[in-house]
């Protein structure tokens, strides 16, 4: 949230800054008083009042501190620590409470005024499409080379379940209510009556918040972490995807002429949740299954919803050839079926919709959903800020069903393993609707108006109402087939006359299509049903696309392995295991050209390997679409490709020997190898050499790939191994590796990033994440992970959303059209090559090396003690090993957030910075800063990390919490290594204090530490009284609202 935080406000003028946060600080105020006439409620006034005396204190500390006077910010400190560490918990958990949920307020009122902000501009937001697209027509960019790129773009963005989403879904909700309501406040037209009305919603929604628990007490389930994410597309992507499509449409017309072609989807959206194996036992074949029918069925809701309003909408009796065949042919099948016949008028009949157009309705809350299958239950929220200007709402008017149908295909048969096209469906939405548009006008002036009102009205018919009846059947016959899946029930066909559900994406497509062309000549009703069908196109909703987003498989190489070892085993081949690379390859490769099936059906295995064998079945039943693609954690090797090749073409075979169908080759995932480590990312480029010079690879790839390749690269590992800069400057060679090896095999390279959400995990402002990539590594193809508490920041609010996507946009263009800059002079590689070399290596001396550092790290963090905080399916380590190379990325960053240190995101880069500079190369390094993006952007990541840390705080945590002499001393060096590196940056940056060249940013983070310090110092106390005592549960629930708290204020987990 910080990162995005910061390209929200990096555009503000920089000459009065002051006054651009004043509504932001009486936003801030609002919310504090509502949240301290609570409190006064709740935990009564003597309370409060030693809570406002607390918070006194840390402000009066910290106002010290900026203004240069350490003797007396430090008396004022410890005289805080001491009233606080006396405290009895009775005291100390509200208080703790008090602070982080200010803080989570604070956070919702940052991200509305950064709404706010792009929507009070005068001029159009600097990466906005609007801008972006000016820009590069005066640059000269040719108007038909800006909409061919534009319309080939294609983004993905992978929503994960990585555990750093702290906040419940409940609460989730409740702040996203509150966000809603911020922005009904700011209306200038509110009356008295309605602003004091405004107000109490927010009282009432700050009291809920405080009496809501916000303690996760049970571990949530791969299949709770999909409801998660099918939560966020319902409460804003839903709504904000279609805005998105018509801002960047309008923007493309203005500039080339052209609106965006129909089947252009330059946005799509993915998930793993329910799909990634990686060190997660709990993700099975079956919860993959489950998860890609939950999804489905989600998306049937959804639609129907939509389907329901818009048949409200279109009541006219005048419709095209095409459409009223349509009509007539569904009242046919109608009369024919075992129903008896209906007529055409009462086939039309709608129910007036609750929401009508005009209305203003700030959040739905719909009941819960529940399946007969006891683990599926879905609470459905939606939230509807009102459209400013249109006089209608996101929801509640038809103009947008066919840009929902576009953007979020639904597969909606899980026991066809393989997608159906219908070409003449596709070929339409190929069409340039501009082109369209004019022919259709052209063809009605050309007709003498009577003469054409009579040749399409149809006098006691209600043709649009009779077919989007038909697909409303459809789509609740698909609903009730995907709530068969989940409870266990074999899907009954549609033998009782009843609708057949839907099989692909063109089968909805065909009858809205249809409508779109006709109404207005694709000016009136067809913007309405186009606002529904693109959310298709980018949530994969129709074809075997797992609904909402194409789910992607992931497993450790290892997995394969093993079970291909315990094939080889048995069939007398010897181990697999135990071969050599060029042994494995040989086999595979002469295993892949052969047709016959390698594994026997009554083959023994143990369940690890059932369990393998297993996924692969389920992805082929679920097909390609579907499951996009399959990442290998780990890959080694280019046998660990072929490995897991040869494993889905056998599961293939079999299915469809089950299904009496002809294996395709064509309907194989993508296959994804994932380097992760400085090792395997220093050995990619080696690896794809090999797979590419495979006859049968090379020749695989062009038959059921077309010719591309994708590679996943790991921000987070990486930088657990070597360090943030010796992994950056690592994953950046090896792209431009990958990007020389495909052009010259003529393979087009589809780079998958899979970045964390703070820095030490590869994350960044998405802009300059992007324009600091190397030349050629984006290509109008962009592929990225939105992980925990990011996917909520991001998108969880509809405006937010809508900028985030139109900033993916106009960065992977400009990317594309004008790629960053490369190493202007060699000497830049060379310093490079030393800084990674100098910060590697000081790096591991300390976390790799040094023998007492894995206990003064779970002595000064509260490392050990997150596994109980419930927020995620997936076990903190992937072995049970007393090791840093088991322990995840996640808790990893999460712990050395909590103690304020953030150690992972800066160590070594001091070190290496300073040895350069004592070198001469202070010159260079500046030259670097100013002018190459990707040092540029590093350099600026590490100083914004560097403003959040506090060294005081950490002392703190050694002084109480570690014992051994040889650990203080390390933490002591620690914090002298923090100091150096912080002069360091600011040598190279040139500023005097960090972030001088973000003063709003600054203070931002200024405003925040007077609530967590107190909940630093509480933690402290906490995890010391817990040690000793480590069964008291209200010890661990402190623990864990404290955990929380933190959190909320560094805006950044894991």
């Amino acid at each position: 949230m910080e990162l995005e935080l910061q390209r929200f406000l990096t555009a503000l003028p920089t000459c009065n800054a002051q006054d651009d946060l004043t509504p932001l600080e009486d936003d801030c105020k609002l919310l504090g008083s509502l949240l301290d006439e609570c409190l006064r409620v709740e935990v009564g006034e003597g309370l409060f009042k030693k809570i406002e005396r607390i918070r006194t204190l840390a402000q009066c500390a910290s106002t010290l501190s900026l203004k240069g006077d350490a003797v007396a910010s430090s008396m004022i400190s410890q005289r805080l620590a001491d009233e606080l560490m006396t405290l009895e918990m009775e005291e100390a958990v509200p208080l703790t409470r008090a602070c982080g949920h200010y803080l989570n307020l604070s956070g919702i009122a940052e991200l509305h005024h950064g709404v706010r902000r792009d929507r009070s501009q005068r001029e159009p937001n600097v990466n906005s499409c609007e801008n972006v697209f000016s820009r590069l027509i005066t640059e000269g960019v040719d108007a038909e080379d800006l909409y061919r790129a534009v319309s080939e773009q294609q983004v993905e963005i992978v929503l994960t379940a990585h555990p750093t989403q702290v906040n419940r879904r409940t609460l989730q909700y409740k702040h996203t209510r509150i966000a809603a309501l911020l922005q009904q406040h700011d209306r200038s037209d509110l009356t008295s009556e309605e602003r004091r009305n405004i107000v109490s919603e927010l009282q009432r929604e700050v009291a809920a918040l405080w009496q809501t628990d916000e303690l996760r007490r049970q571990k949530p389930t791969p299949l709770d972490e999909a409801r998660g994410g099918l939560h966020i597309v319902e409460q804003s992507l839903w709504a904000a995807v279609p805005q998105y499509m018509r801002r960047l449409s309008a923007a493309l017309k203005k500039y080339t002429g052209h609106d965006l072609p129909l089947q252009a989807t330059p946005f799509k959206f993915g998930s793993w949740m329910g799909g990634d194996r990686d060190g997660n036992p709990n993700v099975t074949a079956t919860v993959t299954a489950h998860v890609t029918a939950l999804a489905r069925w989600m998306a049937a809701d959804l639609y129907l919803r939509e389907i329901d309003t818009l048949r409200f909408e279109l009541s006219m009796s005048q419709c095209s050839a095409a459409v009223w065949r349509m009509a007539r042919r569904i009242v046919s099948d109608s009369n024919s079926r075992k129903a008896g016949p209906i007529s055409s008028h009462t086939a039309a009949e709608v129910s007036v919709p609750h929401d009508l157009p005009g209305q203003v309705r700030v959040v739905t809350c719909r009941k819960y959903t529940r399946f007969s299958h006891p683990e599926v239950m879905y609470c459905s929220f939606v939230v509807q800020p009102p459209q400013y200007g249109s006089g209608r709402l996101t929801f509640c008017c038809s103009a947008s069903l066919l840009l929902t149908f576009l953007h979020f295909r639904i597969d909606l048969d899980s026991k066809r393993p393989f997608s159906t096209t219908r070409p003449a469906a596709r070929a339409q939405s190929c069409l340039d609707p501009t082109l369209m548009r004019r022919t259709l006008m052209a063809q009605r002036t050309g007709t003498a108006p009577v003469q054409f009102a009579r040749a399409h009205e149809h006098p006691g018919f209600h043709p649009y109402r009779i077919v989007l009846g038909h697909v409303r059947d459809r789509l609740a016959a698909t609903r009730r087939r995907m709530e068969d899946l989940l409870s266990g029930r074999e899907p009954s066909g549609s033998t009782d006359g009843g609708a057949l559900w839907y099989e692909d994406e063109d089968e909805l497509a065909e009858p809205l299509m249809a409508c779109y062309w006709w109404g207005g000549w694709g000016v009136w009703e067809g913007r309405n049903c186009m606002n529904k069908l693109k959310p298709t196109r980018t949530f994969s909703v129709l074809q075997p696309k797992t609904s909402i987003g194409a789910r992607l498989l992931r497993s450790e190489s290892t997995r394969h392995a093993e079970a291909l070892d315990a094939v080889t085993t048995y069939l007398g081949y010897g181990s697999y295991l135990e071969w050599s690379e060029d042994q494995k390859i040989e086999w595979l490769t002469k295993e892949l050209q052969g047709r016959r099936p390698l594994i026997p059906s009554d083959m023994p295995m143990s369940s690890e390997v059932r369990e393998v064998l297993d996924t692969f079945k389920v992805a082929a039943r679920l097909g390609r679409g579907s499951l996009g693609a399959y990442v290998i954690s780990m890959t080694k090797g280019a046998s660990d490709v072929m490995a897991v090749e040869l494993l889905q073409r056998e599961a293939r075979m079999q299915v469809c020997a089950e299904l009496s169908r002809t294996p395709d080759e064509s309907a194989s995932l993508r296959v994804v190898p994932l380097f992760e480590t400085l090792e395997d990312l220093e050995a990619a480029g080696d690896i794809v050499t090999r797979l590419l010079t495979n006859p049968w690879y090379r020749a695989h790839l062009a038959a059921a790939h077309d010719n591309h390749q994708e590679v996943m690269l790991g921000y987070s590992d990486s930088g657990k191994d070597a360090g943030r800069l010796a992994a950056n400057w690592a994953l950046y060679k090896c792209q431009e590796q990958l990007v020389a090896l495909t052009k010259a095999n003529n393979v087009r390279l589809t780079l998958f990033h899979g970045r964390g959400g703070t820095v030490g995990r590869g994350g960044g402002p998405t802009h300059i994440a992007i324009q600091s990539q190397p030349p050629g590594s984006v290509e109008g193809s962009f592929r990225i992970t939105e992980q925990g508490e990011m996917v909520q920041a991001k998108f969880g609010i509809s405006g937010v959303a809508l900028s985030q996507l139109e900033t993916y946009t106009t960065a992977v263009l400009l990317a594309t059209l004008r790629p960053p800059s490369p190493p202007r002079r060699e000497e830049w590689r060379t310093v490079m090559e030393m800084l990674s070399r100098a910060s590697c290596e000081s790096y591991r001396n300390v976390v790799h090396h040094n023998p007492v550092f894995i206990q003064y790290f779970k002595h000064a963090t509260p490392e050990e003690e997150l596994g109980n905080l419930n927020i995620g399916s997936r076990p903190a380590r992937r072995r049970q090993e007393p090791s840093i190379a088991t322990l995840r990325a996640i808790p990893w960053i999460f712990a050395w957030t909590q103690n304020r240190l953030i150690l992972p995101s800066w160590l070594g880069i001091g070190a290496s910075l300073m040895m350069a500079i004592q070198q001469g190369h202070l010159p260079t390094l500046q030259a670097m800063y100013r002018e190459w993006p990707f040092f540029g952007s590093t350099v600026d990541l590490i100083e914004m990390i560097l403003a959040k840390t506090e060294p005081r705080i950490a002392a703190l945590y050694d002084s109480v919490l570690v014992e051994d002499s040889e650990q203080k001393r390390l933490g002591a060096e620690l914090r002298e290594r923090l100091a150096r590196c912080q002069m360091a940056i600011l040598k190279v940056t040139g500023h005097e204090r960090l972030l001088d060249n973000n003063p709003t940013l600054r203070k931002l983070i200024n405003m925040r530490t007077p609530y967590i310090d107190p909940i630093n110092i509480l933690q402290v106390e906490v995890l010391r009284r817990l040690r000793k005592n480590p069964l008291n549960q209200r010890l661990r629930d402190a623990l864990l609202i404290s955990i929380n708290g933190i959190a909320a204020g560094m805006r950044n987990t894991g």
